[in-house]
């Protein structure tokens, strides 16, 4: 029997998955009912009093209270203080499975114990950081060299927004061209050239205040699984200083929240060749989630440059990276001053030992325990449970994942977009407000998800704690409205 090494058993059916998402936005929306609704926030009000002070507390020295966009839930953010494993435990005592995982990089559990205890060690003798090369440095990236079928050089930085400005920066510098192409509604960090098109395909400069306009001038973005979109802006760029780079989520922007089709990534590798473009894959999300050779290794593609985040450290902070082609990589430059011929980086903070040392027990343990496909599995019990329940109470909601990347869009407001301006200018702000309800009945039901829309799954996630979050999702879906 041949042992399963990546987190997808099955790639979803994009047809059907647009068939159903289009089918949802295309009609009234389902919301919880009122009665329903007040319960829920009563019980934040009610069970939750320590979290609502502290954050009240805070938003007289932090913009709307919290540090963290993920933090931002309805109707006020929760303070926590407790993460094991595939629970979360706030400052009032309330309990919570875990299908945030700290955005995605946590595919072992939280807090995963014995990765933890390495870095205890490494306190003990070494500190936080040093500004100095520590041995860990190399030990992490030979396993990423190792794992990573396009990765031959692998630099190390403090997150994912400053990977992608540096493999931006590389592919500029490498290819001696201007523009940068990115799929209309991704996330790519919050660098001035990617706040573009960001969230909303369509919306180009919309959420770019602060922001010059040179900063993004040459960042274009096209309609999701649109190829022919795509080739549109490479050979119109061919005449005005040509494509750099394009980049994409290898399942879809938005971690697949608009899947791409199978051989998607492969169709861009070829316009990629066939322009001279690098092609750059963003796997922040995707990185050992999908297995310990990422989306790259489970799709067969190469490409030429790769974007991490913490995903390269288990969730330990100050983590990203780029890896790619030697000669790319090699663009950057190291040390104090240089030629002008290389692209500049820093990171006072990349590559400390923490990080480093986090990192390469993190990615040990994920390959010792197989945990990538045990998270995966336990995506498609949660998935299936989903889909039953929704056909169960004839609800238009629509479930599917890619391993342990869960989507359950109620409301569609991730699939408005510029083609149909005067609904989104219509539906927007309701669709919106009525996914944070729904996050909101998800929590107060204890289950913790990024926006009310997506959850990640970890190996922590057994068959009884999937068991017990499908029932808590019952509860809330027998509260839908008619």
């Amino acid at each position: 029997m041949t042992t399963q090494t990546y987190a997808i058993s099955t790639y979803p059916d994009v047809e059907n998955i647009y068939r159903q998402l289009n089918a949802l936005i295309s009609q009234p929306m389902r919301r919880v009912k009122p009665e329903a609704m007040q319960t829920y926030l009563q019980h934040f009000e009610t069970r939750c009093q320590k979290s609502k002070a502290l954050t009240d507390e805070a938003k007289k020295l932090i913009p709307g209270g919290v540090q963290h966009n993920l933090a931002f839930n309805y109707p006020f953010p929760i303070a926590m203080e407790k993460a094991e494993g595939a629970f979360l435990t706030d400052a009032d005592g309330n309990t919570y499975i875990d299908f945030l995982q700290a955005g995605g990089p946590t595919i072992l559990g939280s807090n995963y114990a014995p990765v933890r205890e390495k870095v205890f060690e490494l306190l003990k003798s070494c500190g936080p950081v040093t500004g100095l090369f520590h041995e860990y440095e190399l030990k992490l990236a030979q396993e990423i060299n190792r794992l990573m079928p396009a990765v031959e050089m692998f630099r190390m930085l403090g997150s994912g927004t400053e990977s992608v400005m540096a493999a931006i920066r590389a592919a500029r510098a490498f290819t001696k061209k201007k523009y940068i192409i990115k799929v209309g509604g991704a996330y790519h960090g919050w660098s001035d050239q990617m706040v573009y098109g960001l969230h909303i395909p369509g919306t180009g400069r919309l959420e770019a205040t602060g922001i010059p306009h040179g900063a993004n001038a040459r960042t274009e973005e096209f309609f999701p699984n649109s190829l022919s979109a795509l080739k549109r802006h490479l050979i119109f760029n061919q005449f005005r200083g040509g494509t750099a780079a394009v980049i994409l989520e290898p399942v879809g922007p938005e971690s697949g929240t608009r899947p791409v089709p199978f051989e998607f990534n492969q169709k861009v590798r070829e316009l990629c060749d066939e322009f001279g473009a690098l092609l750059i894959f963003d796997e922040v999300v995707t990185g050992f989630r999908l297995g310990l050779g990422g989306a790259q290794g489970y799709f067969g593609i190469k490409p030429d440059l790769t974007v991490f985040g913490k995903c390269i450290t288990g969730g330990y902070p100050m983590a990203g990276g780029v890896g790619g082609r030697r000669d790319v990589i090699n663009t950057f430059a190291a040390g104090i001053g240089g030629t002008g011929e290389r692209a500049y980086i820093g990171g006072t903070l990349s590559a400390n030992p923490i990080s480093c040392v986090a990192g390469f027990y993190a990615i040990k343990e994920m390959e010792r325990t197989n945990a990538p496909v045990i998270a995966g599995q336990a995506g498609d019990r949660l998935t299936l449970g989903l889909q039953t329940l929704i056909t169960k109470y004839g609800l238009p909601y629509v479930a599917f994942n890619q391993g342990s990347i869960v989507h359950l869009e109620t409301s569609g407001v991730m699939l408005l977009d510029f083609r149909n301006p005067l609904r989104l200018a219509k539906e927007l702000k309701p669709r919106k407000h009525m996914m944070e309800e729904m996050g909101a009945a998800y929590m107060a039901n204890g289950m913790v998800t990024l926006a009310g829309s997506r959850m990640y799954t970890s190996m922590a996630d057994t068959n009884e704690v999937i068991d017990d979050a499908l029932s808590r999702f019952e509860v809330i879906f027998s509260n839908i409205a008619a």
